[in-house]
């Protein structure tokens, strides 16, 4: 009986982990990967062109402030780069979360979590003439409590 419920946990296991198995031997990856880590390289230094190599010439950016949509296009985006890493950067921290994959489409979650909020970036990204671009971003932005004085 103990040997037929390891068993069966073992397979369990080995069932809930095959579609990210099946996700990392995705030979896209690397590349999908490439692109984003430009974006967040744009975000740790501030340079435009990391942005640039991330984008899409017709990116387009959208979230929901006050309750209402809000949009930009990628060169509004990119245009308020400062060129400069953020006064605060030591204490920000920026990882990928998940990256899937089908054919020549992607998307992504980028998680941002910086002092003051945590921004979630969902990311839609095409295999274009160029290599793999975000031609989408939607995100939300959830404000961290203020400490206690």
């Amino acid at each position: 009986m103990r040997n037929t419920i390891a068993a069966l946990a073992a397979v369990t296991t080995l069932l809930a982990a095959a579609p990210a198995l099946a996700q990392a031997a995705n030979p896209e990856e690397p590349a999908v990967r490439a692109a984003l880590e430009h974006y967040l390289a744009g975000h740790a230094t501030g340079d435009p062109k990391e942005f640039r190599q991330a984008f899409h010439d017709e990116g387009r950016l959208m979230w929901i402030r006050e309750g209402a949509l809000v949009q930009r296009s990628d060169d509004e985006y990119i245009g308020g780069s400062s060129g400069k890493p953020a006064a605060d950067e030591a204490q920000r921290k920026r990882w990928i979360e998940s990256i899937s994959i089908t054919g020549s489409a992607a998307s992504a979650k980028i998680v941002l979590d910086y002092p003051t909020a945590v921004l979630t970036d969902y990311m839609q990204l095409l295999k274009t003439p160029d290599g793999w671009k975000i031609v989408h971003k939607i995100f939300d932005v959830a404000p961290k409590a203020k400490p206690a004085a």
